[in-house]
C-alpha cells in the first residue's frame, strides 16, 4: 500500500506515532542555490525544423512541460534537524535511516546525525557514483551522491545481503569459475547510471533516482511487511521501489509538482492521496 501526503512533511511527521516505521529513506534537496529544473520536450515532423533525423528528414522539438523547484536555504542545518530529529523518533528500535546527499552538505550534516543519533550509530556511507551528463575543465568532474546510513540501535537492524544482487568481477580471471558465475557482493561503492533522459524510467522530475539504486536498499535493507517512510518523496521513486517488494510505504512531500507526477505513476496501483 502506498499512502502519499501533500504537505509540509515536518506536520506529517509530528503526526506519525513513535516507533512506527522500520526504514525511512530521504533525499532532501541538496541547497545547490539554484532552481532545480526538468523541461520534457517531443518531437513532430516539421519541414521547417531544426533537427535532421534519418533520410534527412526535418523535425521540431515542442516542449511539453516543465517541472522545477527552489532548491536553496538560508540555514540547511536548521531547516533539515527538525525533520531528522522526528525521523529519529519515528524509526522502530531495529530501524534504520538513510539519507541521499551530494558533496556540498554532506559533510555537515553527517556531523549533525551524529549528534542525533550517535557515532556508534553510523553504520556506513555509500557513494553512488556514475558517469553522464555535462564535465568541467576547471576540477575534477563531481560524478557521485553519498548516501549515509545510521541504524537507531547498531547492534539490531536489518541487512539481508543474501537478497543483494549481484555483480560482475572487475578481474574475472582472478577468481574461480564458480565465484565468477556467481557475481560479488556490492561494496560501499555503487556504479549505476543516473535515470536515462529518454528510457521509460523517466518520470519528467527534476531530481529523479533511479530505480536500481532504490530497490537493492528496499531489498537489502527491509523485509516484507516492514513499514517504510520517504518524507522527502519528489517523483516517488522509493515508494515504487518499495511497492514492488511488497512493503508498505508513506511518502510525503509539499510540492503540487512531485504530487501530480505520482498520481501518474501511481494510477492503477494501490495508493492513497492525502
Amino acid at each position: 500500500m502506498i499512502t502519499v501526503h501533500h504537505a509540509d512533511n515536518l506536520d506529517i511527521l509530528a503526526r506519525l506515532r513513535a516507533r512506527s516505521f522500520q526504514f525511512i529513506y530521504i533525499d532532501p534537496p541538496f541547497n545547490t542555490g539554484r532552481t532545480q529544473r526538468r523541461t520534457q520536450l517531443k518531437t513532430r515532423r516539421d519541414a521547417a525544423g531544426t533537427r535532421v533525423g534519418f533520410g534527412g528528414k526535418r523535425y521540431a522539438e515542442v516542449r511539453v512541460s516543465t517541472a522545477a523547484y527552489a532548491d536553496t536555504f538560508d540555514d540547511y542545518l536548521a531547516f533539515l534537524e527538525p525533520r531528522l530529529l522526528e525521523a529519529k523518533r519515528v524509526l522502530s528500535t531495529r530501524g534504520s535511516l538513510m539519507v541521499h546527499l551530494d558533496y556540498r552538505e554532506v559533510h555537515y550534516v553527517k556531523v549533525m546525525l551524529d549528534g542525533i543519533f550517535g557515532r556508534e550509530s553510523f553504520i556506513n556511507e555509500i557513494i553512488w557514483a556514475y558517469d553522464y551528463g555535462a564535465r568541467t575543465t576547471k576540477r575534477w568532474s563531481a560524478k557521485h551522491d553519498t548516501i549515509l546510513w545510521y541504524a537507531k540501535d547498531p547492534a539490531r537492524f536489518t541487512y539481508r545481503a543474501d537478497q543483494s544482487d549481484r555483480l560482475p568481477y572487475m578481474a574475472p580471471g582472478l577468481v574461480t569459475p564458480e565465484k565468477r558465475a556467481r557475481g560479488k557482493m556490492p561494496t560501499d561503492t555503487w556504479w549505476h547510471t543516473i535515470v536515462s533522459p529518454t528510457g521509460r524510467e523517466k518520470t519528467g522530475y527534476p531530481t529523479q533516482k533511479p530505480l536500481g539504486i532504490l530497490e537493492r536498499i528496499v531489498k537489502v535493507h527491509t523485509k516484507p511487511g516492514d513499514r517504510l517512510l520517504d518524507f522527502f518523496a519528489g517523483s516517488g521513486s522509493f515508494g515504487d521501489a518499495a511497492d514492488r517488494h511488497g512493503r508498505d510505504v508513506v511518502l510525503v512531500d509539499a510540492n503540487a509538482e512531485a504530487i501530480r507526477v505520482m498520481r501518474r505513476r501511481f494510477e492503477g496501483r494501490e495508493a492513497r492521496f492525502l
